[in-house]
């Protein structure tokens, strides 16, 4: 069946590439009409009350976003006459300020204290703009857009859908630059690693294939988080150009047996398939570890990933062997030495040292660990972005002028005590941080009668099911004190209304926390278990495993500790998903350096002899790969403006490095050290398998 897969694609390999070249025109047009989600608190569980206050909030009320806009220094008829405006923008559902409560014949100043306040500081004031969808719709990013239209610079419109737009015209104009950094750097390094100038660039056209095949399919997702767009192009491309070198090295070997270079390919195909399959199942596990993430994100990044991992596999062995035999010639045109030198004396310097190599690594490994445990991890996505943005710069503005670091939106039954309210409105501005609690019935109790509150705000506080209450607070999204002010706030209100719910940017944030921390150990554990049981299918052995999982595990430590000791700050999602990336991509390494120790030491070595050669023969094709993997990701990471996808791609890069690092100078002590657990009772099964001529693989046993 192989074989005649193989032949196939040889004698089809035009046809192969008419399909291929045909299948880009939908593939781009799916790509372009695929949604992007920009707002990672949308892929919390649905289950928790900020998730389903929100769907009430867009049910009960026709709301469920809401930005607060800063005026500085203009006269109240004109801000009037503003807030007239920006109530006819698309997709506005109300916009209150002081003459949504009072009528602007009514001096400002007779008003209460505290609720003055909440709407002036001197020259400027604020209004409070109502949207009919979510903060992360089309329709309400594009409002924010249409109302900074309307504003000069003495407005500025704050809150996450501001920062939900910056994102989204920012990410657009920077994933183009990820792609061509990526593709640019990867051509350095393969230029130099390979033995032609031609090969890399039909590599690329391989993979940018399978890349385009891959994000025209995330059309039937319906839509993906703007990290998996950004991301999906690099990594895909640093995790499949394995499969592109395999084949490529596999197909010079064949040449070199085969005069007909088709013969050549179909052997390349078959040995390539069978190699890159099983590389390729280690890496998906990596990528499907994420989609046990209770935050929905990982399984955003996960089904994308996973697909483009097997549509690279398909691509590898269908489309670049039609390229390279419909350019056979041009290839041996473009032909050179490597620029790379071999690594004939490493296994030797290995072998030599490895006693004090492993101490070294144990001694590393402490600080790492601890590094590890204790790396600043940030939860606030404003930080991610560069503080020229509109966004910044306007919650900057609110935080200055009106000293508010975030907005709550606290749901009560309609049917709730009036006195109950008041009293948890007092309650809730006694509270450490809370600058004002706003609703309809504190309104009232302010001594405004309710016949004077218009009924647009009226409607936009209360209904017959659901009253809100606006909370003002000092404290930013994602502080430690914001966390204990909304579950102080939470806890209050339940004791007057057991289904009461706090929505908004900072409560949402805050049960990020708490999920993403289960998450943590969720995801750690199913990536471990998962590749744990591969390479134990793989090689049939429960000591090898281990082993080469607590190499890798320990690369991921360093790796990860790098932050901690630079006084960095990482966005939560990295301590999160780039531990299961780095396992799944580059356990590979390991995989490669030990099936070559066994393979001499099947062959009679002894265990020194076999690991001088496992290292010296497999040293080159990790160092590409790692260096491959490395070129796609350092670029982007430097380059990029938004700090979580600068910080993703540049734990990537390092651990690509720092993995390869360990699977060549440490994975051959613990070999060694762990030689005869490894080789137990398999011994004379290998010498009964070499005289019978059984070429299969051993079973090994611990």
């Amino acid at each position: 069946m192989q074989k005649a897969l193989s032949k196939g694609i040889v004698k089809h390999r035009k046809l192969i590439l008419l399909i291929a070249l045909l299948l880009l025109i939908p593939s781009v047009l799916l790509y372009f009409r695929t949604g992007v989600n920009y707002d990672l608190l949308s892929y919390l569980p649905q289950d928790i009350d900020t998730m389903k206050g929100q769907q009430i909030l867009v049910d009960e009320f026709g709301t469920g976003a809401f930005s607060m806009v800063v005026v500085e220094g203009m006269e109240e008829k004109d801000v009037s006459a503003l807030k007239s405006r920006i109530e006819k923008v698309g997709h506005v559902k109300k916009v209150l300020w002081y003459d949504s409560v009072m009528d602007l014949s009514v001096p400002m100043e007779l008003l209460p204290e505290d609720i003055y306040q909440m709407f002036n500081n001197g020259d400027a004031t604020e209004m409070f703009v109502l949207f009919d969808d979510t903060s992360s719709s089309d329709a309400v990013i594009g409002a924010v857009r249409d109302i900074r239209k309307l504003c000069d610079r003495q407005c500025f419109v704050s809150g996450m859908s501001g920062i939900l737009a910056d994102t989204e015209d920012l990410t657009d104009s920077e994933t183009p630059v990820y792609v061509g950094l990526a593709v640019i750097c990867s051509v350095i390094v393969l230029s130099l690693t390979m033995d032609s100038f031609l090969a890399p660039f039909l590599f690329l056209a391989s993979i940018g294939m399978a890349i385009v095949y891959n994000m025209g399919s995330n059309y039937f997702l319906g839509s993906v988080s703007y990290v998996t767009k950004a991301l999906a192009a690099v990594l895909q491309l640093g995790v499949t150009m394995d499969y592109s070198i395999f084949l490529w090295h596999s197909y010079e070997e064949q040449k070199s047996r085969y005069k007909d270079h088709e013969e050549a390919m179909e052997c390349a195909i078959s040995d390539t398939f069978t190699s890159v399959l099983g590389s390729s199942i280690t890496t998906v596990a990596g990528f499907v570890a994420l989609c046990f993430m209770s935050f929905t994100l990982g399984l955003d990044i996960g089904i994308v990933m996973s697909k483009g991992v097997l549509i690279g596999v398909i691509s590898c062995v269908t489309i670049l062997p039609s390229l390279i035999l419909v350019c056979d010639k041009l290839l041996e045109k473009t032909s050179h030495k490597p620029l790379i030198p071999e690594f004939t004396r490493l296994g030797g310097f290995v072998m030599k040292f490895h006693i004090p190599l492993l101490i070294l690594y144990l001694i590393l490994l402490v600080p790492a660990i601890y590094g590890n445990d204790h790396v600043g991890v940030y939860y606030n996505l404003d930080s991610t972005l560069p503080e020229s943005l509109p966004s910044i710069t306007a919650n900057k503005k609110l935080s200055e002028l009106f000293n508010t670091g975030s907005t709550h939106m606290l749901m009560l039954p309609a049917d709730t005590d009036e006195r109950d309210v008041r009293k948890l409105a007092k309650d809730i501005e006694a509270m450490d941080g809370v600058k004002y609690a706003l609703g309809f019935n504190t309104v009232k109790a302010a001594g405004i009668p309710a016949e004077l509150i218009p009924d647009k705000a009226k409607e936009a506080l209360i209904n017959d099911n659901w009253q809100i209450m606006l909370i003002g607070s000092e404290f930013k999204v994602a502080s430690p004190e914001v966390g204990r002010q909304c579950d102080a706030i939470s806890a209050a209100a339940k004791e007057i209304a057991d289904g009461s719910m706090l929505v908004g940017e900072a409560p949402g944030t805050a049960d990020l926390i708490k999920t993403t921390d289960k998450d943590f150990t969720t995801v750690n554990t199913a990536s471990i278990g998962i590749v744990f049981v591969i390479i134990m299918l793989v090689f049939r052995s429960l000591s090898i495993p281990v082993i080469l999982v607590a190499v890798i595990e320990g690369g991921i430590f360093m790796n990860m500790s790098v932050p901690y000791f630079t006084g960095t700050t990482i966005p939560f999602v990295a301590s999160i998903v780039i531990g299961t990336i780095q396992l799944g991509a580059t356990v590979d390494y390991a995989i490669l350096m030990t099936n070559r120790y066994l393979k001499e030491r099947r062959s009679g070595l002894d265990k020194k002899a076999a690991l001088t050669t496992a290292v010296r023969t497999s040293a080159k094709s990790i160092f590409t790969s790692a260096m491959s993997f490395f070129a796609a990701t350092f670029g982007v990471g430097v380059y990029s403006n938004i700090d979580m996808i600068s910080a993703l791609c540049i734990l990537m890069a390092r651990g690509a490095i720092v993995s390869m690092l360990c699977v060549i100078f440490v994975l051959p002590s613990f070999l060694m050290l762990f030689d005869r657990v490894i080789m137990h009772k398999t011994v004379k099964k290998a010498s009964r398998d070499m005289h019978s001529g059984n070429d299969r693989r051993l079973k090994l046993s611990f």
